[in-house]
């Protein structure tokens, strides 16, 4: 369970969907997410309904049965907000509102309402406006309508707020006064990252949640902000590290995650620059979590799109001090052993295999193995400036004693 804090957390429901794309233990596996995704933006779950239909419904998602299900519960139980798994289409969100009568969101406009909270920088927050205003423009219509019956909470942060008369002809004016604005600072962002010399380039890449910050703060001693909520770290931080003798630059990016808006990878482009620029690949898997593998393939994918995947890359799986193994009880003869089941040791030697030594298991949280951790990295940077920078000379020590 989730530690609610003192404070007004609005009551909503989950709704997910079961179909061949998806089975019942990937729909809940999704939906565990949403819930935690519905925390982080302000929100507690009640109730999840999930249903199982081959082809989402095009007016409202799910069937009318299940519609009238949600209808009676969201009437009896005062919910503030209903939120959609998938991305719902303008008509489906419109049509969804006018039976529900609160405020409707899909899993791509919570994730921009978090966005919004977590936007500190003017730079974040212009990518962030650009991504609401192009996810908005075709949802205007539905937008105003439930704006003027329920203001404040879950998806109402933003340019919804005060634009309220906003047409659709000052909206794509907006968008378009945004993207200039974004193409003037990417321009210096570039300039910025070529003015940092004859360094190599570490990045922090991973699932949300999973740590990056934690292990920023470790390698670097520095104090970035860290928070066990989904996309804590929104604007990439940059930070000078040296192991040994030996400097580099370390960036700790934005967290992915599945189903990332397609408004954000183009918003966040120059966020994502830097991945695309580093030298060197730190991506960094919860292993505590039960399904990190399907995370790691998560991440892989979004880095083959982002012309990322054939980088150098050392996996460091972290968290090993939260991993606890499913155990089969000894007079259990129906449960298969699966990889639930797996020990540490027995998940290092599987990853091994896969990857050879470029995979460390760490805890960033407690520190531990942190020396192997910071050896690694240490080698993995001197190969790479041995090579790209072979006249600028630095004393390499055969053995690292102090970091």
């Amino acid at each position: 369970m989730l530690e609610k804090k003192s404070i007004d957390y609005e009551k909503a429901v989950l709704i997910g969907i079961i179909n061949q794309a998806q089975d019942e233990t990937k729909v809940t596996e999704y939906l565990d997410e949403l819930e935690f995704l519905t925390y982080t933006a302000g929100g507690e779950v009640e109730k999840r309904f999930v249903q199982r239909i081959d082809v989402p419904n095009p007016k409202t998602y799910i069937g009318s049965g299940k519609m009238e299900e949600v209808q009676q519960y969201v009437k009896e139980n005062e919910i503030g907000s209903v939120i959609f798994d998938d991305e719902l289409t303008p008509a489906q969100q419109n049509n969804i509102e006018k039976i529900l009568r609160c405020k409707i969101l899909d899993r791509t406009g919570l994730i921009l309402d978090i966005f919004a909270q977590r936007a500190q920088t003017s730079y974040a927050r212009t990518q962030v406006e650009l991504a609401q205003y192009e996810y908005l423009l075709p949802r205007l219509t539905g937008l105003w309508t439930h704006l003027e019956r329920q203001r404040g909470g879950i998806g109402m942060r933003g340019p919804g707020e005060t634009e309220i008369e906003t047409d659709r002809r000052i909206v794509r004016d907006r968008i378009s006064l945004l993207k200039k604005k974004l193409t003037k600072i990417d321009r210096q962002m570039e300039t910025q990252r070529g003015n940092r010399g004859a360094l190599v380039r570490v990045a922090l890449v991973g699932y949300t949640n999973v740590g990056k910050s934690t292990l920023m703060n470790v390698i670097s001693k520095s104090e970035v902000f860290a928070e066990n909520k989904l996309f804590a770290t929104l604007d990439t931080t940059v930070r000078k590290v040296v192991i040994g003798n030996l400097p580099f630059l370390l960036s700790d990016t934005v967290g992915f995650i599945r189903k990332l808006p397609t408004q954000l990878v183009e918003s966040f482009k120059s966020t994502l620059d830097e991945v695309r620029e580093a030298d060197l690949l730190l991506h960094v898997v919860d292993i505590s979590h039960p399904n990190f593998e399907e995370h790691i393939a998560s991440v892989n994918q979004i880095l083959d799109e982002i012309d990322s995947s054939g980088k150098p890359c050392i996996m460091v799986f972290n968290k090993i001090d939260q991993y606890q193994p499913e155990i089969i009880e000894e007079d259990d003869l129906v449960t298969e052993r699966t990889s639930a089941h797996f020990t540490l040791e027995e998940w290092k030697k599987t990853w091994f295999n896969k990857i050879g030594d470029n995979a460390l298991f760490i805890s960033a949280l407690n520190k531990e193995n942190m020396d192997d951790f910071r050896k690694k990295v240490y080698d993995a940077v001197r190969e790479i400036h041995v090579t790209r920078f072979p006249y600028n000379n630095f004393l390499y020590p055969e053995h690292l004693d102090e970091y």
